[in-house]
């Protein structure tokens, strides 16, 4: 049974990185040490793990469960643990979702499968298969991974609101159309729907104008390291207050631009890299194809860092 049985996605939710050793297998103490300074950021309404901020792909069925029970021991008894299902495959996907539902997580999020990439947008049949087999498995509330259409993994306008209808367990979608237009489209849409979805930005690269146009929610990787910035801005742009959510956003500014500069798969690397700057993580290991950064681009975050006004305790007093 899901930790917190009636959860619904919505609010601030960090994305949570995978500390490793120097070998490459998990450090558990320091991954669960950071889920900490993520999960118990007052106004965080959840967080998510074996997400992208996770290397997800690079991570086993068994390692996948060893992060999420980990998770869980660690503070699931304080706040909602989101669980990614990413796999290529339904079969998988759905073996990975019940899991998921075994150890108490409390909802899904759903990685389009990278076999949909030729062509999958045209048979919508696909999409909706795939999301009927993992909602046979379980009745947690599934979140969307809405990607840009122009990679080919997104879903057509018309294809989520039939993946609505067909599956009644989706409760939200994390959007990354990555078009202004179409993400405002999601927002006045989804959310007015008779049983309404839920759309979290995850557009951090320009955080404040997604906001602005009506999210019921974001769920960041970059809130691993700026979670309190990331809730004192949703705090700020829910009440309408625009000179305090333009005063966070400028310091949020220098590191998103450092986080999510080319090439664009280096952001969660470079995340792990703030955080050692900042005494959060001993090491900054990732798993190949991801590779160390250079010494001159880790420079570069610690100028963001130091610009964004970010401590080892966090920047929120900064943003009051």
């Amino acid at each position: 049974m899901p930790r917190f049985k009636d959860f619904r996605p919505a609010g601030v939710i960090p994305a949570t990185l995978l500390a490793l050793h120097d070998d490459m297998s998990i450090d558990e103490r320091q991954t669960r040490r950071h889920l900490r300074d993520c999960a118990l950021v007052d106004g965080v309404s959840a967080v998510t793990v074996n997400g992208h901020a996770s290397e997800v792909h690079a991570c086993s069925f068994d390692e996948q469960q060893q992060i999420l029970a980990a998770s869980l021991a660690e503070v699931g008894d304080r706040v909602p643990l989101i669980n990614g299902i990413y796999a290529d495959g339904s079969i998988e996907a759905a073996r990975l979702a019940a899991m998921a539902a075994r150890e108490g997580a409390s909802a899904l999020l759903v990685f389009p499968p990278n076999s949909m990439a030729m062509g999958g947008q045209l048979r919508p049949e696909m999409a909706i298969a795939h999301y009927r087999r993992i909602a046979d498995s379980t009745d947690l509330p599934i979140i969307a991974f809405q990607y840009p259409m122009g990679g080919g993994l997104g879903y057509p306008f018309e294809t989520l609101l039939a993946l609505f209808e067909a599956v009644p367990t989706i409760a939200a979608i994390k959007d990354w159309s990555n078009d202004p237009m179409l993400h405002e489209k999601h927002i006045r849409t989804f959310q007015a729907l008779a049983r309404p979805v839920n759309v979290l930005t995850t557009h951090s690269s320009w955080l404040m104008a997604s906001l602005t146009l009506g999210c019921n929610g974001l769920l960041s990787g970059s809130g691993s390291v700026i979670a309190d910035l990331q809730v004192a801005l949703w705090r700020a742009v829910q009440a309408g207050e625009l000179k305090a959510a333009q005063a966070v956003n400028d310091r949020i500014v220098p590191l998103s631009q450092a986080f999510y500069a080319p090439p664009f798969l280096d952001m969660h690397n470079r995340m792990k890299e703030a955080l050692v700057l900042l005494g959060r993580l001993d090491r900054a290991v990732v798993r190949p194809p991801l590779m160390k950064l250079p010494e001159a681009e880790i420079a570069r975050l610690k100028q963001a860092l130091d610009q964004a006004g970010i401590t080892r305790e966090g920047a929120l007093p900064l943003a009051a």
